[in-house]
């Protein structure tokens, strides 16, 4: 049967349905999940204002040298520059500030705002366009097990985001098996095994043993007990040192070996402060793999933030030059190193609580 994971959250600017009446259920592993009803949205608005306050918190040193900007009291070239300027600063990236540029000069022109406050918000509005097509649910169901390979390099909190995403799936009501493929470094492992004794679920792991026959075995071992996710950490590592990159391919080989349809998502986990490297990492690391999704860590006190813009307009590039490619979303950005630190993406949240 058809069944995903969005968690019961509501944006934060509720859109009204086009359709009236409760959305149909739908199943996770055994759990009945009724995604976004109205009782779901008014118990979770206090949870996630108050993730929202972090998230604007955290967004704060890449918000205030943007919102600085508006603070004048006419629109004109000057505003623009100083736009520029703070954009590039941001790392937006020298495209994606040129293409919000072009977006915000031509919804001022064709409105009658003349205050350099409203350009501010012109300016959430275009971001928020941008980030649209980067905000997807993360599908499970599809496959048993859906296989999930998550990649990075070390630093970015890539095993810490995998126990925080066991967590998310295990509390909606799939089954989760890990595979610490991670093999090279054994405080992976630990950290992982950790992780998997937090949220009560199984794990595959075989010190010095070879990365690819750990996913191998887990993928196996996934399928013959039934399990909804298997989720395999590798190792971490640099995109620039290619002989690793090959260890990568190779394990996505062999878990194709074990499953002919997976694995099913190849998710980047990134670091938010590193900016313009981070979109680098992106770019290297989806010839490799073919990614289908990311998750950015740590946004909490950059001034970087900017660059989800960026990766935005990278995947629109991407996508229109390769059509048959999965797209590839930002399903989960992290403020911090709380269970709760780890949230699904909202383009519009996300929008505000930068410009705020």
């Amino acid at each position: 049967m058809f069944s995903f994971f969005k968690k019961k959250i509501a944006p934060a600017t509720p859109v009204a349905s086009p359709t009236p009446g409760k959305p149909e259920p739908s199943m996770i592993g055994s759990a009945l999940v009724t995604p976004l009803d109205i009782d779901a949205i008014v118990a979770a608005a206090p949870e996630r204002q108050r993730w929202l306050d972090k998230l604007t918190s955290g967004l704060r040193k890449t918000g205030s040298s943007i919102s600085g900007v508006f603070t004048g009291t006419q629109i004109d070239d000057v505003l623009y520059d100083n736009l520029e300027a703070a954009l590039l600063m941001a790392d937006t990236g020298v495209k994606a500030t040129e293409y919000l540029l072009a977006d915000v000069k031509r919804r001022v022109a064709t409105s009658s705002v003349t205050n350099p406050v409203a350009v501010k918000n012109i300016l959430t509005e275009s971001l928020t366009h941008l980030l649209k097509p980067l905000e997807q649910a993360l599908v499970i169901g599809q496959h048993s097990p859906t296989v999930i390979m998550v990649a990075g390099v070390n630093g970015a909190g890539k095993t810490t985001s995998i126990g925080k995403l066991t967590k998310h799936l295990a509390t909606e009501g799939a089954s989760v098996l890990l595979a610490a493929a991670d093999t090279f470094r054994a405080a992976a492992r630990e950290q992982l095994s950790v992780w998997a004794d937090r949220n009560t679920v199984e794990i595959i792991s075989k010190e010095g043993g070879d990365p690819a026959a750990v996913a191998f075995d887990a993928v196996t071992a996934g399928k013959a007990r039934g399990k909804d996710v298997v989720l395999v950490d590798t190792a971490g590592r640099l995109s620039t040192q290619l002989h690793l990159m090959e260890e990568l391919k190779k394990i996505k080989r062999v878990v194709q070996k074990a499953d002919a349809t997976g694995p099913h998502e190849v998710l980047l986990v990134i670091d938010g402060n590193t900016g313009q490297n981070a979109l680098a990492q992106v770019k290297a690391f989806d010839e490799a793999l073919q990614l289908t999704g990311l998750i950015v860590t740590k946004l909490d006190g950059t001034a970087k933030g900017g660059v989800l813009a960026a990766i935005a307009l990278w995947a629109q590039e991407r996508q229109a030059a390769a059509p048959a490619l999965k797209p590839v979303p930002v399903y989960f950005i992290g403020v911090g190193e709380k269970l709760e630190d780890l949230e699904t993406f909202n383009a519009r949240e996300f929008a505000q609580a930068l410009l705020s």
